[in-house]
């Protein structure tokens, strides 16, 4: 159903809430320009919530007051977003709701073209080939995976996990994978099993959120990119590193990656809302790409601003 009207939403950071309607090239929101779908930005990793939990409830596990912010919807996004020129954005099924991927969808469907999806399903449930296609029809485009408390051994060896990077492979849908950097190794060993899967490894694998950028752990992550289908998203420079803006100490090794993988396997994403709290602004987030490291082209701040995230969850 698409939008009608938008939800009033407060929280404690204040977000201005916007009216947008599904498929525009120019309106104003708060004064700035919405810019078209072609030529406009894409924020490769956000999460969205609502607070209305009734409609939605939260996974067995999680509390209302476990929801931090309390709101984050596809409004107070597009308040944060669209000053900044991006246009489309991927959403990543939100923890707090499980295996239900209602309200990512939801989302999606009230903004058409708007949003992506990468939704999570149960590997273990024993249909999860039949989910996969019927989530694809709904526009999801890759499918979260995190090993949680299993050995990463355990997690990649299981019937269902190698029916999914099957799936993967036959319908082009990728792999998206929120692991810390000693997955790698297993990582490496299933991309070789299933080189037609599409992968993205969320986040540079952690790599630099316990501290200082790791020479071992990064040189797993540049290896990785012998295998063709593999990205990486560049993300959440908040949690990384020296955790401050403007994240110029991101840059060593963004660079490294741009060398190993090319700019054209690389994407950025916020990683909101968690990138707009504690004093860390989505505008800073996005100007580490765009404006501040001097070794990327013009052409490569298009592929890892749009062009990437365009052909892997939009086409």
């Amino acid at each position: 159903m698409k939008r009608s009207q938008p939800p009033v939403c407060l929280n404690r950071r204040h977000f201005v809430s916007t009216a947008l309607g599904a498929v525009m090239n120019f309106h104003l929101t708060n004064g700035s320009a919405v810019p078209s779908l072609s030529e406009g930005s894409i924020d490769a990793h956000v999460h969205v919530w609502t607070p209305d939990v009734k409609k939605y409830p939260l996974a067995a596990g999680f509390a209302k007051q476990d929801m931090a912010p309390m709101s984050f919807t596809p409004d107070e996004l597009f308040a944060q977003c669209r000053p900044e020129g991006v246009a489309r954005i991927t959403l990543i099924q939100m923890s707090y709701y499980g295996f239900d991927n209602r309200y990512m969808l939801d989302s999606m469907a009230a903004d058409p073209g708007v949003f992506s999806g990468v939704a999570i399903v149960d590997e273990n449930s024993g249909n999860v080939r039949e989910q996969m296609k019927d989530l694809a029809k709904q526009g999801v485009r890759g499918f979260r995976l995190n090993p949680g408390s299993q050995s990463v051994e355990a997690w990649l060896s299981s019937p269902g996990m190698s029916e999914m990077w099957k799936v993967g492979a036959e319908e082009g849908i990728s792999m998206c994978l929120l692991i810390n950097p000693e997955a790698l190794a297993g990582v490496d060993k299933m991309c070789g099993k299933y080189p037609e899967t599409p992968v993205v490894i969320d986040h540079f694998a952690r790599i630099g959120m316990a501290g200082p950028v790791s020479r071992p752990l990064l040189d797993r992550l540049l290896h990785l990119s012998t295998h063709a289908k593999v990205h990486v998203k560049t993300s959440a420079f908040y949690a990384l590193g020296q955790k401050r803006a403007p994240y110029l100490d991101m840059g060593p090794m963004i660079r490294e990656l741009r060398d190993a993988y090319g700019a054209e396997r690389l994407m950025w994403g916020s990683d909101c809302p968690f990138q707009v709290d504690g004093g860390h602004t989505y505008s800073d987030s996005i100007a580490l790409i765009r404006d501040r490291l001097d070794f990327l082209s013009a052409s490569e701040k298009s592929w890892m601003l749009r062009k990437t995230a365009e052909k892997v969850f939009f086409s």
